[in-house]
This record gives structure tokens, C-alpha cells and sequence, in this order.
């Protein structure tokens, strides 16, 4: 019994595996792999968008050179078809001619930064 006793007490436990302290290359791997993959999706649908004439331009037949609501759902723009400008009224349900310009109506386009210097200067 005694060699029993002293067959236990000498048995050793192996020890279980421990996480390495290091780093997971396959994970970087697998990341870098999907934003390599993702990248590639948004430059091939930028391309086909581009193709495919999806999006327009400044070359369109129409510009609209002003617009100004009145309401939710209403509205007065300014458009420019063939060196001709229109005074339309919009609303949900239907487009109304309001004017025919024959001389073009000049407006004064600024940008943002522009405005945002005058406010500023303003306010000293």
C-alpha cells in the first residue's frame, strides 16, 4: 500500500497548453486580406458607376442654376435649357411654367467660406 501511496505522490501532471504571448500573424493576415478585398470592391463599383454614365455631370442639358422653397413641398427654381432660362414652380403633383427669361438672369454665387469670413468679420 505504501508503494502505492508513493507511486501517486511521484505521478506528475502534465501541463495544459497556455496562450503564447506573442502575436497571431494569420489573424493580421486574414484582416489585412478583407480590407484588401473591400478596397477593391469600392474602386471597381467607383469604375462601373463612372461607366455606366449613373451619375451626371455638369454637362447636363439642364442646369439649374437657382432654387428657393416656399413650402415642404413646394418650391421656385431658376433652370438653364439651351442658353434659355425658366422660372418654374414645383409642388408633389405638377411643374408649372412661371416665366420665360429672355435675357439671362445673373446671380451672385459665394461660397461657404466666403460667408462663414463675412459673419466673422461682422461679429468683431
Amino acid at each position: 500500500m505504501i508503494t502505492i501511496l508513493a507511486a501517486a505522490s511521484t505521478v506528475t501532471t502534465t501541463p495544459t497548453t497556455t496562450p503564447r504571448a506573442g502575436v497571431d500573424f494569420t489573424a493580421i493576415v486574414g484582416m489585412f486580406g478583407g480590407l484588401i478585398f473591400v478596397l477593391l470592391l469600392i474602386f471597381l463599383l467607383a469604375y462601373a458607376v463612372k461607366r455606366l454614365n449613373l451619375v451626371t455631370g455638369n454637362n447636363a442639358a439642364i442646369k439649374v442654376k437657382a432654387q428657393s422653397a416656399l413650402g415642404p413641398k413646394e418650391r421656385v427654381v431658376l433652370i438653364e435649357l439651351d442658353g434659355q432660362q425658366y422660372l418654374l414652380g414645383v409642388t408633389s403633383q405638377q411643374v408649372t411654367l412661371l416665366d420665360k427669361y429672355d435675357s439671362p438672369v445673373n446671380i451672385e454665387t459665394t461660397s461657404f467660406s466666403q460667408k462663414l469670413k463675412q459673419v466673422r468679420a461682422q461679429q468683431q
